[in-house]
């Protein structure tokens, strides 16, 4: 069977979707693995380290053109479509939630379209959880780049010139990404205070020596998958209220909340920001899917009454290396789980809990149900 993994191009990218130990695995599982040239450059990987894991190094049209299974980082560019092979499997980061015609385009192409970031959040399933080691890394990113914006330290220091006090940082949303930055902010010495919608991080929050906050907001609760249900607009008025108070005694506000294939929820407003302490830091995790903080910007750091507000993209890609080999695991993972070793192919077994979780297109068809489904209400209106 013949893997393909094309060089990402998305403008600003860093990571790479594989790395020369997956190449290697996945030749002495019998495939032949096939990388687009240059596919490492960003990270200073040379082909020659391609090729001597097992790898051949081709055009992006060779490697389309013979592909049977063609792995990505990020989107493919919709024109790329027709240069693969009906029948051919691709997966990568779909955004199947904002990307209609791309999903369409898969469709007509007969090209079975696994979106990564559908991946269940099962226990089977960790080991290929793409949205869970990226976010992994953006929580560590994004604490040290508070660090380095802040005007403070954040550990307790008793020096002979007075003792300073240790910064105070306040996370919001206590998933993946918000309990590794609790963990790295406690690491760095700070004081933290972390609030989620989900009673059950609690103990979590706690073990990681950071204080849970606590607002009533009646009845919240999680999706199967483990993501924060999405509140309405009375309780996300009782919970800007509740974190007022904590925003402004804090140093540094780290938000993360995100709703799955829906836009971010707006958490701190204008008001909430200018009650905060010149000199203070907001880091906006969700600015890619619209924004926690009111008045971020993508790519862009402004400054409201002397608060910094932070909405730099792509955390992850800050430490690609990292970020890279985790993601290329993930990969090796999806695929060995997948893998018929009899007859050295990948097998897309529908009747699997992660294809039936993570399959979108198949068969000249749209075939996951939330996403048919969001194409007929388009169809419709």
């Amino acid at each position: 069977m013949n893997i393909f993994v094309a060089k990402e191009t998305y403008p600003g990218e860093t990571r790479v979707p594989i790395l020369p130990p997956a190449v290697q695995k996945w030749v002495k599982m019998g495939a032949s693995v096939r990388v687009e040239a240059g596919i490492g450059n960003t990270l200073c990987l040379s082909d020659d380290a391609y090729a001597t894991a097992g790898a051949d190094i081709v055009t992006l049209e060779d490697g389309l053109a013979n592909a049977d299974l063609v792995l990505r980082l990020r989107k493919p560019p919709i024109s790329t479509l027709a240069k693969m092979k009906p029948g051919a499997i691709h997966a990568s980061y779909l955004e199947p939630f904002q990307s209609n015609d791309l999903i369409q385009a898969f469709a007509a192409s007969h090209i079975s379209a696994v979106s990564l970031e559908l991946i269940p959040r099962t226990t089977l399933a960790q080991k290929m959880d793409v949205l869970s080691s990226q976010a992994n890394l953006a929580g560590y990113v994004a604490v040290i780049l508070a660090a380095s914006r802040s005007p403070k330290i954040f550990p307790m220091m008793s020096t002979p010139a007075g003792t300073i006090a240790p910064a105070r940082v306040l996370i919001i949303g206590a998933g993946v990404a918000g309990l590794q930055a609790i963990a790295t902010a406690r690491r760095l010495g700070a004081v933290v205070e972390a609030f989620d919608t989900r009673p059950v991080v609690e103990e979590q929050v706690k073990s990681l020596g950071a204080r849970f906050v606590k607002i009533d907001l009646g009845e919240t609760g999680q999706t199967k998958d483990g993501y924060a249900k999405a509140l309405t607009p009375e309780q996300l008025e009782l919970q800007r209220k509740g974190l007022t108070r904590h925003c402004s005694n804090s140093d540094i506000v780290i938000t993360t909340a995100q709703v799955f294939g829906r836009k971010a929820p707006v958490i701190l407003t204008q008001d909430m920001i200018v009650g905060m302490t010149p000199g203070s830091i907001i880091i906006d995790m969700a600015v890619e899917t619209g924004g926690n903080v009111e008045g971020s910007r993508l790519d862009e750091e402004v400054e409201v009454k002397g608060v910094r507000l932070i909405g730099l993209g792509n955390l992850p890609g800050r430490v690609a290396y990292h970020a890279s080999q985790m993601y290329s695991n993930n990969l090796f993972n999806f695929v060995e789980h997948f893998w018929n070793k009899q007859e050295s192919r990948f097998e897309l077994r529908r009747e699997d809990e992660i294809i039936q979780g993570c399959l979108v297109t198949h068969g000249g068809e749209v075939v996951h149900p939330s996403i048919r489904g969001l194409l007929a209400q388009g169809k419709d209106s």
